[in-house]
């Protein structure tokens, strides 16, 4: 087996059973890998995004209260205009204490978050291999389903 990167149409990628010998096979493989790939970048997403709940508080609230507007018999009008405005402590947006998900829940969450966890890693050393091929084309393949994936998955977590 070569140690250096080759441009060729034949490679054994993973198993004996995947066997490319022509070009049109050479397209369909960097295709799976390209594919494979991409689902990779999706599955970093989807794990980033199962853990947000726990770590986001809910909405801040504004008071709906006014306090009672000052009325000053002071002969300087700016500073009663002043003191009669509601004051920035009333303006803040107060957090409400976020509710703490149930004790089953939370385990269910990050057996579900294991479980994607489990098949990001696999599916990392799965590509690697693929690039162990040293084939030119499978190793484009992966980067290039890389930069696809990270493309169309991560403004995603812009809406989280």
């Amino acid at each position: 087996m070569s140690m250096t990167f080759e441009a060729g149409s034949r490679v054994t990628l993973l198993f004996d059973f995947w066997d490319v010998h022509g070009p049109a096979g050479m397209v369909l493989s960097v295709f799976v890998v390209l594919l494979l790939t991409v689902f990779y970048e999706l599955l970093k997403v989807w794990k980033v995004r199962l853990g947000k709940p726990l770590e986001q508080p809910t909405q801040p609230t504004f008071p709906l209260t006014f306090p009672p507007p000052l009325h000053s018999s002071d002969s300087q009008g700016s500073s009663a205009v002043f003191a009669s405005s509601l004051s920035e402590s009333s303006l803040a947006p107060t957090e409400q204490a976020a509710p703490t998900p149930s004790p089953m829940n939370r385990w269910r969450l990050h057996g579900i978050q294991t479980a994607m966890h489990f098949l990001q890693v696999t599916l990392g050393y799965i590509l690697m291999l693929c690039v162990m091929s040293y084939n030119t084309w499978i190793f484009l393949g992966v980067i290039l389903g890389s930069v696809l994936g990270y493309f169309i998955w991560f403004p995603l977590l812009g809406q989280i």
